[in-house]
């Protein structure tokens, strides 16, 4: 495919970028002079982008790339968060993809080497900088491993994300099995580079990936509205035992919630236990992904209802908590009647099951609770191994 597209392709991706591609395709025949098959794959990708990239999505200028590219980009809010993280003259992006985060690297870094070993997808990056108007960003097309070993630079980072499916396409997070492989490639990566950020899966252990690594200064558990997208390592020559972890929750307002911890710090704290009180907090998927089960609420002065349920609560509103907070209007038994007095005719609520034998579709079942409305029900174990429900409103 051509581009820039010609405007009458322009204009026909702009007339249907709502539409269903698979109808597209069938009315391929209406438009004989387009090359609709690929307009229609501009299309899937630009809808595939919406979310992640709404920017890029509405720009019609740029050219997209197959699905499966977009697929794996980061997210402009991840990609923003990891430039924050980097400065210095120059980074080489090893495992270049879509350019996502090469772009935005380049907002904090002076020189940018994007290296992408796909020669069609590195020219659709090239333009695509070019459209953006980014003139500090080098692209090369040639493996990350050929480039290493044959660059003469050296660079204040390196940054890769290594490919996370295997030659049936099948997602998998080992470290090991990734391409490239980064325990074998270390030497090289610590050679050529002052820093290293190494992107991995949020499915990865972190135990694992720091005793493997074995020289991770500091680590980062990224999530996005409460979903855990990701988690960047920070590697550098001197080898390390205990990182510090950083928790960072990007939240749609463009606020975020942090937390900071280590192993240390977590096995000293001593969670301190009670019976509910008026506030409940539920930290976000971060600080648990992170390890942080005490010291969030050592941290904040909370109490913890449970050992194994991980909900906090105080008599004290701790409004910087990293996580949900509520209001607690009721603690109920598991009895269906009972809750339902407090939702009104439509018998809705949000339900949430921590540390308690049903599922949430087994509760809804049992207590004919339907999704929705403005109340938060939370099934969980007392301290006396009862189980109790936890009527809320959320703050």
């Amino acid at each position: 495919m051509e581009y820039p597209l010609p405007a009458a392709a322009r204009q026909y991706v702009a007339d249907h970028l709502h539409d269903d591609p698979a109808q597209l395709a069938l009315q391929a025949r209406r438009y004989p002079g387009l090359p609709v098959p690929d307009l229609v794959r501009q299309i899937q990708a630009r809808q595939k982008a919406r979310t992640k990239l709404p920017a890029w999505a509405d720009n019609p200028d740029l050219v997209f790339p197959p699905t499966l590219s977009v697929e794996q980009a980061s997210s402009a809010r991840t990609a923003a968060f990891k430039a924050s993280l980097v400065q210095g003259q120059r980074l080489a992006d090893l495992t270049g993809g879509f350019g996502v985060d090469s772009a935005h690297f380049a907002a904090t870094v002076t020189e940018v080497h994007y290296v992408e070993r796909n020669a069609a997808l590195a020219e659709v990056v090239r333009f695509n900088l070019a459209q953006l108007g980014i003139q500090n960003v080098t692209c090369h097309t040639e493996d990350a491993v050929h480039f290493l070993r044959n660059t003469a630079d050296t660079f204040d980072w390196i940054y890769l994300d290594p490919a996370r499916r295997d030659t049936a396409a099948k997602k998998i997070f080992r470290l090991q099995d990734c391409e490239p492989d980064v325990l074998r490639l270390m030497p090289l990566l610590l050679q050529k580079g002052r820093s290293v950020l190494l992107k991995t899966s949020p499915m990865l252990d972190i135990e694992q990936a720091i005793q493997e690594l074995r020289h991770v200064r500091r680590l980062w558990v990224v999530a996005v509205d409460n979903e855990c997208k990701e988690v960047l390592y920070e590697l550098g020559p001197e080898p390390a035992v205990d990182p510090e972890r950083f928790t960072v929750n990007l939240m749609r307002t463009g606020q975020q919630q942090e937390f900071r911890l280590n192993r240390a710090r977590e096995a000293r704290a001593v969670a301190r236990y009670a019976e509910p009180q008026q506030y409940l907090y539920e930290p976000n998927v971060a600080v648990l992904k992170a390890g942080a089960f005490r010291s969030v609420g050592t941290a904040f002065e909370m109490l913890k209802l449970h050992q194994h349920s991980h909900l906090y609560t105080s008599d004290t509103l701790r409004s910087e908590f990293p996580g949900r907070i509520f209001r607690i209007r009721a603690v109920e038994k598991y009895d269906g009647q009972a809750l339902r007095a407090h939702l009104g005719p439509e018998v809705r609520a949000h339900v949430t099951t921590r540390n308690f034998p049903d599922t949430v579709a087994e509760f809804r079942h049992r207590t004919g609770i339907r999704e929705g409305g403005d109340l938060y029900l939370f099934a969980t174990t007392n301290l006396e191994g009862k189980l109790m429900v936890l009527v809320c409103e959320k703050l």
